[in-house]
């Protein structure tokens, strides 16, 4: 992570395919992170790219078509204005009741510690309505500085991973960093009313957290977290009353290792702790900003950053000393967290001393798919620094072998560029946007990824390139969404063919659709017409022109 170091759940009436992870069963009804929850109006936006798959695709946008989305009909409302950054993803909930009215609500938290309630339709104009704002910094506390002057979250740092949101439990779940007057750094979990912003469950809870090593910031045989060290860069996930947090450096300032957290959704109590290098250093985990993914069964896959890595392995394959850096991971959380299956390519070593980690991207986890041989599949895809597509079998990863990597597919020098985004996945196609690079689709057949793509972007994405999002109503009508975030620009385009740019925000005359300043890791939210984008002091927003 040096020098680049930063951070089933919508649905309703989902169309009814199999989603690796979901059980094979179609998505109807509402579900929050968790897994639990029941018939809402509306679509629910409840956690990062959507769901935890971390698909990317909101199968329920009737309003917006490739036939109304241009510079004619669809521009920008306005923007809500808040207090500081907005780096963690917008979350959205229908028909909530606030002071005895039903509302659409946005909920966005900013890095100067803050999270804000808006009514999502109130934007008009340049007009906006704040339903409740709540600051979450402690008495005679600030947001944290840029720690050891490193510049990737700057110039606070607050909340910078995306909250997650559990309808059943009335409550909005999000780390918060903060520093006292006398120089203590504070890594608290919050939950928060949704209705009012209102701490619940007797939060915050101040996190903690020692595992046995002898590594990095350890004392008498156990590892400690130092909550300086440290930001909640990636979003928050939530499965089974859960709430599971993975944490990076800052710019790589040792000491640091690599640190998975879980917590009672019901009383924030810790519940359970990994550390995936114990015995070593490094192997933060911040994929950009992105989320770790879990499937139905409550194994979490993520890739991890730069660090130490054991080349001798044990008996089953993993390394001798449990440093497990620079690793694309399955963990399982049946009784507590556990390191089940990974993969480390055979050069990882040599990776992560180049600062080449493969975890500076986030991976997905794809619709299950039937291979020539009519066996189903279930498979994840990310990428990195390296600017490999790593596709895992997450039934076998292929840990690691020294002479050759033992993964299901690899896809090399099809990306222009390294990986600071996620992908997303709609109706069989996977789409990447890397470093420089146009975005890129990579259909799916026979449960194999293309090895080039089908159709790209002309544009092409500077740094950090982009995280597409995809509005679609069932398998029609698709749009590829993605931010430039190097020049605040708002992209639509066909998502059967990315040569058909349907819109892109600097079109309109006179400025009509700018937006401010320049986000970094922003992926833009479409919901119920309208289209989400964070910025340095903002969620612009657009939708069709009255």
């Amino acid at each position: 992570m040096r020098r680049i170091a930063v951070s089933c759940s919508i649905i309703v009436v989902l169309m009814a395919f199999s989603f690796a992870g979901c059980g094979g069963n179609p998505i109807t009804g509402s579900v929050n992170g968790s897994g639990a929850g029941g018939p809402y109006a509306g679509v629910d936006v409840l956690t990062y790219h959507y769901d935890n798959q971390r698909a990317g695709q909101n199968l329920n946008e009737t309003a917006l078509t490739p036939a109304n989305v241009n510079s004619t009909k669809f521009g920008k409302l306005g923007e809500f204005p808040v207090d500081g950054r907005v780096d963690a993803q917008p979350l959205y909930l229908s028909q909530v009741t606030i002071s005895g009215q039903k509302k659409n609500v946005l909920y966005l938290a900013t890095e100067h510690d803050s999270v804000y309630a808006f009514d999502a339709d109130s934007v008009s104009g340049g007009t906006a309505s704040s339903l409740w704002k709540t600051s979450t910094l402690g008495n005679s506390e600030t947001p944290s500085d840029p720690v050891g002057g490193c510049a990737q979250v700057s110039p606070e740092i607050g909340i910078t991973a995306t909250p997650v949101i559990d309808r059943t439990r009335n409550a909005i779940y999000l780390v918060a960093m903060s520093k006292s007057t006398t120089g203590t750094y504070f890594q608290r979990l919050h939950a928060l009313d949704l209705t009012t912003g209102k701490e619940l469950f007797g939060g915050p809870q101040t996190i903690t957290a020692t595992y046995p090593g002898t590594g990095d910031n350890s004392s008498g045989g156990n590892v400690v977290f130092d909550p300086k060290q440290y930001k909640e860069r990636p979003g928050l996930l939530e499965i089974n009353g859960k709430i599971y947090t993975t944490w990076s450096s800052h710019c790589d300032h040792r000491p640091y290792t690599s640190w998975v957290m879980a917590f009672s959704a019901d009383n924030l109590a810790q519940t359970s702790v990994l550390n995936l290098v114990p015995n070593g250093s490094e192997g933060g985990i911040w994929m950009s900003g992105s989320a770790p993914a879990a499937d139905s069964s409550g194994n979490i896959f993520f890739l991890e950053g730069n660090g130490d890595f054991d080349t001798t392995l044990n008996a089953q394959g993993f390394p001798s000393n449990a440093d497990c850096g620079n690793c694309f991971v399955k963990i399982s959380t049946a009784a507590g967290l556990k390191l089940v299956d990974y993969f480390a390519p055979h050069n990882t070593v040599s990776e992560s001393s180049a600062d080449l980690d493969l975890g500076s991207g986030g991976a997905i986890l794809l619709p299950d798919a039937q291979d020539a041989a009519g066996v189903t599949k279930h498979l994840s895809v990310g990428a990195g620094k390296d600017t490999v597509i790593y596709v895992a079998d997450r039934d076998n990863m292929g840990k690691f072998n020294l002479n050759s990597d033992q993964i299901y597919q690899e896809i090399s020098g099809q990306l222009g560029g390294q990986v600071f985004s996620m992908p997303a996945y709609f109706n069989g196609t996977v789409y990447f946007g890397a470093v420089g690079d146009a975005l890129k689709a990579f259909p799916m057949t026979s449960a194999k990824l293309a090895s080039a793509p089908s159709s790209q972007s002309t544009h092409r994405f500077g740094y950090p390139g982009t995280t597409p999002s995809v509005s679609a109503n069932g398998t029609t009508n698709g749009i590829v969404w993605a931010i430039e975030n190097s020049g605040a620009i708002l992209f639509a385009y066909d998502a059967t063919d990315l040569t058909k740019e349907l819109y892109d925000s600097d079109q309109a005359a006179n400025g009509r659709d700018h937006f401010s300043g320049n986000g970094k890791f922003i992926t833009p939210v479409i919901v119920n017409g309208k289209v989400y984008v964070g910025t340095p002091n903002s969620v612009a927003v657009f939708g069709l022109l009255p």
